[in-house]
């Protein structure tokens, strides 16, 4: 059985476990995990050899949250102030004169206005029922413990929630100066609910199990390194990410019976220099120098190819381990002249160099790689 771009486990009744395993066997995964969704490099206790890591994504990722969430307990738990108003034989905050004017003054209790810190906030929500769902997905039974006695630290003073992709929008999105340590923590979460038997629903129909899209993480991989790198190696170059290429297909006029809206490519990254863009690439997890190039991404890259006007090329960047992988082109020709409309590229990655130049922390050979690439 073959998935084209998912890894990860199913579940099918009590005693059926499915396990898609990556297409690159032997792939750095951890390192380039972690850079790609802006993780922290945190010592795991237990860390997930790298063996693991190649058949269960998921643990590492559980593995992952599992560390974020103690050090953040570690840290202290964030707080909300939550306003409290009362009579107090003690005073307390501010006394409400309002009030106590309206009581007719002498009291044996003041009216005051003070407030409580209240760890029952959403982020620690989240983390909560994050980690419910983490040891529900992980068949590591150390590391189900250890997410299972970090929800019981968390449920003395959190309530429960249900997760769903509003709720999981609404804390990603209010995290703020008070809050930015809990942010790698959170995406995590995000990312075990997206992948899995959630499906982001509201509802209660799930899937057992847990699947990563590769394709995802890879186009998240190449954009942040893009976006990091690119402009240290050229002046100017800045990365957007899924460019739409408006204009490009458009209804002929009075020939839109369904009126319609026309469809717009989209493009991984456009590449621009100065405000002109020179280069249009989509990343594609699928190691083009083993395997042969499908129709459809050709045909995608060539229409990208020939936006860019005559001449114009797009390129493919694919994941290879192998050693001495190295760019192959394919030119659209004018099938009467033989002249030559575009080009497609075909460009490898190689993850285990992107690895060594993540961990060595090598900014010359990180912002040469990301002129090649682009």
């Amino acid at each position: 059985m073959q998935a084209k771009s998912y890894v990860g486990r199913l579940r099918l009744g009590e005693n059926l476990v499915v396990t898609v395993v990556p297409k690159l066997r032997g792939a750095p995964l951890q390192r380039l995990l972690r850079y790609a969704y802006g993780l922290r490099n945190l010592e795991l206790h237990g860390e997930v050899a790298q063996g693991t890591a190649e058949d269960s994504l998921v643990d590492l990722l559980v593995h992952q949250l599992v560390a974020e969430v103690d050090e953040l307990l570690a840290r202290g738990m964030h707080r909300t102030y939550v306003e409290q108003r009362e009579l107090l034989g003690s005073p307390r905050g501010r006394i409400d004169v309002q009030r106590y004017v309206a009581q007719g003054g002498a009291a044996a209790a003041l009216p005051c206005v003070h407030h409580l810190r209240d760890e029952d906030c959403l982020p620690n929500q989240v983390l909560r029922e994050g980690l419910r769902e983490a040891a529900r997905l992980t068949e590591d039974l150390a590391l189900r413990r250890r997410a299972l006695g970090l929800v019981g630290r968390l449920q003395e003073g959190v309530s429960r929630i249900r997760l769903g992709p509003k709720v999981l929008e609404q804390a990603l999105r209010g995290l703020d100066r008070r809050t930015e340590k809990y942010g790698a923590a959170l995406r995590i979460v995000a990312l075990l609910c997206e992948e899995q038997g959630l499906a982001m629903t509201d509802g209660e129909l799930r899937l057992p199990g847990f699947l990563f899209d590769m394709n995802r993480f890879f186009q998240e991989l190449l954009g942040r390194f893009l976006e990091e790198n690119l402009p240290m190696a050229v002046p100017g170059a800045s990365v957007a990410q899924e460019h739409r290429l408006t204009g490009m297909l458009v209804y002929a006029p009075g020939h839109n019976p369904r009126r319609r809206r026309a469809p717009t490519p989209r493009p991984d990254f456009a590449v621009s220099v100065a405000g002109r863009r020179v280069a249009l690439l989509d990343a594609k997890y699928r190691d083009l120098w083993e395997r042969p190039l499908p129709r459809e991404m050709l045909y995608q890259l060539a229409m990208y190819a020939m936006s860019q006007g005559l001449g114009g090329s797009a390129a493919i960047l694919y994941p290879t381990l192998a050693e001495g992988a190295r760019e192959a082109q394919i030119e659209i020709r004018d099938p009467l002249t033989r002249g030559v409309q575009g080009t497609v590229v075909l460009r490898p990655v190689d993850l285990h160099g992107l690895d060594v130049l993540l961990r060595e922390e090598r900014a010359t050979g990180c912002a040469a790689l990301a002129r090649r690439l682009a």
